[in-house]
């Protein structure tokens, strides 16, 4: 079984300040570089910055050779000791990171040493490469190491393009991300490419014309880069949402109630603990730039406002209970629930349309924002569109996911067109 080597290191110009991780894959047979991560992640601990390297690094293992054993090496006692199960994990805002990096590579293939700082010059480069870059405002860039790659590779056992299959699919089921062909099931639906929206009820078949005699299926290279991250929050909770009334953006425009600016307060010191988010953007609606610059504020950014990601229009029932538009609209509400395409009474937004402008807006953004992790201040359908669009499933799946007031959800946008669902509704925050 092929072994590789992983180093892994983070720093914090401030503890918490402005801090980044750098990470290396190597042959320990050759010493040959064959892999290499780095990013500024903004305002966060120096522990922060370790563990997300070692994720970095462990990722880019995985991605390289999933059947490897992976020897983990580290300047930071507590990460190796705490991901050696030595040592209890006791801040909340390490837990989840722990827990991320266990799920970065199998764990029963991994092990970890401490090793001097003077031994891990070449991940503490590119940490502090990846400040610097982050500093001046830029991202830091890679170097071209396929030709490394190759020379190190061991000899192929199978026929061309296995090994980046092998990547893809073992990075597929650690992170959710659907690289093979759906089953044949009526409702299946082809994961939908970050470039571009496919509706599932408007969708064409596939082709059935036979590839040319003795062709190999072909099959993308596993992208190495690191992905477009998009932290979705949904704003805090206004007069309207409790009594659950709709409110789009056809409607008032509230603002957010005092418990509304106490979620805003209380997600922004988790953002901040956390230290990950590089740039935040908002809905144009109050409640949710009210919201975003609580967070930017703590977190010392600037808002930038996406029109693309406001609520749908809910014409006529704008400021009804779900109640009260079944009781005066019973036949446009059951339209509604039976398609995508119907709009709500009075001009509204159908949510085939919705998704057409989201899906825009978040081309427009995993373009700008490659490689770096953006906070989303938006509204419910907005950012249950995002995460049904990662998944691919139906315009019926938005009736099946749940989304709290001030809930934090996570998807990642990879270059070669896969995105990963990280996480849904976590509003653990708000308990504290």
């Amino acid at each position: 079984m092929r072994e590789l080597v992983v180093e892994a290191d983070g720093g914090s110009r401030g503890n918490p300040g402005p801090a980044g991780y750098g990470a290396v894959v190597l042959d320990p047979a050759t010493g040959e570089t064959l892999a290499e991560a780095a990013e500024y992640i903004g305002v966060a601990t120096n522990n922060v910055a370790e563990y997300k390297g070692l994720i970095a690094g462990l990722r880019a293992a995985l991605d390289l050779a999933p059947d490897a054993t992976v020897r983990v090496r580290m300047d930071s006692k507590l990460v190796v000791e705490q991901m050696s199960g030595r040592w209890k994990i006791k801040h909340p805002d390490m837990k989840p990171l722990a827990a991320e990096a266990a799920l970065a590579f199998p764990r029963d293939r991994v092990r970890y040493e401490w090793i001097p700082r003077e031994r891990n010059k070449h991940a503490d480069r590119l940490a502090n490469e990846a400040m610097d870059a982050g500093k001046r405002g830029e991202q830091w860039t890679p170097r071209d190491l396929s030709a490394a790659r190759a020379a190190a590779a061991p000899p192929p056992s199978g026929p061309p393009g296995d090994a980046a299959a092998g990547a893809a699919r073992a990075r597929a089921a650690l992170t959710g991300t659907g690289t093979g062909t759906p089953a044949a099931d009526p409702v299946a639906v082809t994961p939908v490419p970050a470039t571009g929206l496919q509706d599932p009820s408007a969708a064409e078949p596939a082709s059935t014309a036979p590839a040319p005699a003795g062709s190999a299926p072909a099959r993308p290279a596993p992208d190495l880069s690191a992905p477009a991250t998009f932290v979705l929050l949904r704003h805090g909770e206004t007069a309207l949402t409790p009594e659950k009334r709709f409110s789009g953006s056809g409607g008032s425009d509230p603002e957010l109630s005092e418990a509304g600016h106490r979620q805003a307060a209380a997600v922004a010191d988790a953002l901040a603990a956390r230290g990950t988010i590089r740039h935040i953007v908002s809905s144009p609606l109050t409640r949710c730039r009210q919201t975003a610059e609580t967070v930017a504020a703590r977190l010392g950014l600037d808002v930038v406002i996406e029109p693309g990601l406001r609520e749908t229009d809910f014409g006529a029932w704008e400021g009804l209970t779900f109640g009260e538009v079944r009781e005066r609209y019973p036949e446009d509400m059951d339209a509604w629930l039976a398609s995508a395409k119907a709009a709500p009474t009075g001009g509204g937004e159908s949510f085939t349309a919705v998704a057409r402008r989201v899906a825009a807006a978040r081309d427009r953004l995993t373009a700008a924002h490659a490689g770096r992790t953006v906070l989303l201040v938006s509204h419910v359908t907005p950012i249950k569109t995002l995460v049904r669009l990662a998944l691919g499933a139906p315009p019926e799946s938005l009736f099946k996911m749940e989304l709290s007031a001030a809930s934090l959800s996570a998807v990642a946008y990879y270059a070669d067109g896969n995105a990963s669902v990280r996480l849904l509704n976590d509003t653990s925050h708000l308990r504290r």
